[in-house]
């Protein structure tokens, strides 16, 4: 694929701000009877970045690696996940285990 100018790349996004993340804690704080402070403080002690990302940040990878600039970068896996490392990720068997 390579040959024509095709590329294949993985963006790997962490915990993001979207509907789906926010649905995630209601559904943890409906089960738990924990506030949302505290199931948010319990997924971002798992996060180096100490902050949750924002769509608008997993969308510029997804743009650069469409882009021109990035036609030589092929095969790779791009984590927009603040650090997370993979072994610890916050999401794990049960989504935003607290």
């Amino acid at each position: 694929m390579a040959a024509d100018g095709i590329t294949v790349n993985n963006v790997l996004p962490g915990a993001t701000v979207t509907q789906r993340h926010t649905s995630l804690i209601e559904k943890k704080v409906e089960q738990t009877g924990q506030t949302t402070e505290q199931v948010e403080a319990a997924m971002l002690r798992g996060i180096p970045a100490g902050r949750f990302g924002q769509a608008q940040e997993v969308a510029a990878a997804v743009a650069f690696l469409a882009s021109e600039t990035a036609a030589y970068i092929t095969g790779i896996n791009v984590p927009v996940d603040g650090a997370v490392p993979a072994a610890c990720s916050p999401v794990g068997p049960e989504p935003y285990a607290a």
